[in-house]
């Protein structure tokens, strides 16, 4: 299986992720964001979105994130990232779409602006994003927060998909500046994640940039 990705890709990330903690062996191709490669006419054949990531199984072409985390379970016999039972099943994919809709939206905002345009040289934060950004997150997190409340982890009482996926959408959380500080159960959940074998494999280098805060 061949995997097109940006290491910087949150989106990526996660099916990292969960490919890693499955042992899936992928061959790893890098599609050039900053130069515009998704636009170009032999990834919009992959992906008419333009978007990362995309998995190609021999042919069989697969984008949305969320959607390759469920193949690479369902295709790994004896896993346990998806349960099998229905409503087992039903949470965790609950927590895919939430996270899809909203924990991720309100990073992708903080990302961008604190991140991404500094990287980029886009010039400096739109202050009425960040704000927007921030309410959304704190709407949001407090949300997950509560939900994690006397949890380890946040589905089944296991790791799950529900994890990778939602840990991917912070993974930037330092230099997008993330306002985790009044989410302690968040945090601690994230930690747990974070000294995951599979998060410590799938780190990406950070660009250099000295506007970026870490």
């Amino acid at each position: 299986m061949k995997l097109y990705f940006h290491p910087l890709s949150g989106n990526s990330r996660r099916v990292l992720l969960v490919a890693t903690h499955l042992e899936v062996p992928l061959e790893r191709v890098v599609v050039d964001l900053p130069n515009g490669e998704q636009r170009a006419t032999p990834h919009l054949g992959r992906n008419p979105n333009g978007l990362v990531p995309v998995l190609d199984d021999d042919g069989f072409l697969l984008w949305e994130s969320r959607a390759i985390m469920q193949y690479l379970a369902e295709m790994t016999p004896g896993q346990t990232l998806l349960p099998t039972d229905a409503r087992g099943r039903a949470d965790v994919t609950r927590w895919l779409f939430w996270c899809s809709a909203h924990m991720a939206q309100a990073c992708t905002i903080l990302v961008f602006e604190n991140f991404v345009k500094a990287v980029a040289g886009h010039g400096p934060p739109n202050p009425t994003e960040v704000a927007r950004g921030e309410a959304l997150f704190a709407r949001h997190a407090r949300v997950l927060d509560e939900h994690l409340a006397g949890k380890t982890w946040v589905s089944q009482e296991r790791l799950t998909l529900a994890d990778f996926s939602l840990a991917a959408a912070f993974a930037l959380a330092g230099p997008a500046r993330l306002p985790l500080g009044e989410h302690a159960n968040l945090r601690s959940w994230l930690g747990r994640v974070q000294e995951l074998e599979a998060w410590k494999r799938t780190a990406p280098s950070m660009p250099p940039s000295a506007s970026v805060r870490t």
